[in-house]
């Protein structure tokens, strides 16, 4: 069932190369493309409800509509997105819901003209708003039950600011050097 996300903040993007990732059981993970889309509970309300009706949908015909039989499902509450510390990542909260979906193969990833976007062009990174085209998948396995997301397409549509911890000021942290001679003194 394919659903189409508009407007939502990308973060984690391994658009462009496969990832792999290793469990706390040790096991490494088949590398795959993967994002995760943040909605935002008032500006994307449109977009969690049509997710949320069709993750019910899936429910219904792939679990006789027991959800509590359920593992998870793809679309998770902001809060749940912490620190060591406690403290909310960047972009995560209360007011926001999330979904991570991933792909074996590499989504099409476009700018807002539909053209195609490469790693080098710069343009996709964690922060920015896209469009996203998921489609949604009954996982009921070893691993359990779940409702899960595959990622389709991606479109950028506007900058955002990046999450990640802030640059660096040179100028708080590093003395201004008058020539080479004073370099190499410093590194003795």
């Amino acid at each position: 069932m394919q659903v189409i996300l508009k407007n939502v903040r990308l973060s984690y993007p391994s658009l462009f190369k496969a990832t792999s990732f290793t469990g706390q059981d040790g096991k490494t993970s088949d590398p795959k493309y993967s994002a995760t889309l943040i909605m935002d509970r008032e500006d994307n309300a449109a977009d969690i409800k049509k997710l949320e009706k069709a993750i019910d949908a899936m429910v219904k015909e792939h679990f006789k509509g027991n959800r509590k039989a359920l593992k998870g499902v793809c679309l998770r509450d902001g809060e749940e997105k912490t620190d060591d510390d406690g403290e909310y990542k960047d972009g995560y909260g209360e007011e926001v819901m999330f979904t991570t979906a991933s792909n074996k193969s590499r989504p099409t990833v476009v700018n807002g003209k539909k053209e195609p976007l490469t790693e080098e062009d710069g343009v996709i990174y964690a922060g920015c708003y896209v469009n996203a085209v998921i489609s949604l998948w009954a996982q009921s396995n070893g691993f359990g039950k779940r409702i899960n997301a595959n990622l389709k397409a991606v479109q950028f549509v506007r900058a955002g600011d990046p999450f990640g911890e802030a640059s660096v000021n040179v100028d708080e942290v590093f003395d201004e050097i008058e020539d080479d001679e004073d370099a190499d003194s410093m590194m003795d």
